[in-house]
């Protein structure tokens, strides 16, 4: 374990099935083998523990995306780099959860995993864009409600015309550079 206890949050935004968790699993496991402490907040793990209490709304995924950005904060705070592969839609919800970690003291990293619709809708992990296709889920992000992609991430990477270990290479290099990893 390295002696160096700057923790940080790294965001990573984009939309269902564009690479988010695959790219932060591949990130993590580089930061444990530098000797980070690196945890990864799933958006899957969170909505199903943290906040199932929370729909699909525009002001649920706002509380979404604050409660998380919360927990990220707290481990940041404690020197954990954390991975958070997270929708969050709205460009507003992550500019706070941005201003919250600066305004007390902590690295905020936003990371725009930007894979187009088309190949997110090919992908379908979870069965998402076929269910929309059939009527069976109205409100995906990207689809029938919005995604608003970041203007200006600290990275974008176009996880749809690199491999998962180039997309996590880029981003563990971005870490690397602002000294976070």
């Amino acid at each position: 374990m390295s002696g160096d206890t700057t923790g940080a949050t790294v965001w990573l935004t984009g939309l269902p099935s564009a690479g988010k968790t695959t790219i932060a699993r591949s990130a993590a496991g580089a930061l444990r083998s530098a000797g980070r402490r690196a945890h990864i907040l799933d958006g899957d793990e969170l909505r199903a523990h943290l906040t199932a209490d929370l729909g699909f709304s525009r002001e649920d995924r706002d509380a979404n995306v604050r409660r998380v950005g919360y927990v990220a904060e707290l481990l940041a705070s404690h020197g954990v780099t954390v991975l958070v592969p997270v929708i969050a839609p709205y460009a507003d919800a992550r500019a706070a959860v941005r201003a919250r970690h600066e305004a007390a003291g902590l690295r905020y990293v936003e990371v725009h995993v930007a894979t187009p619709v088309e190949v997110c809708a090919g992908r379908d992990v979870k069965g998402l864009y076929a269910r929309q296709a059939r009527g069976e889920l109205t409100g995906l992000t990207g689809v029938d409600d919005p995604y608003e992609p970041p203007a200006a991430p600290d990275l974008r990477i176009p996880a749809h015309e690199q491999s998962r270990a180039e997309s996590a290479e880029a981003l563990v290099a971005l870490l690397r550079e602002k000294g976070l990893a």
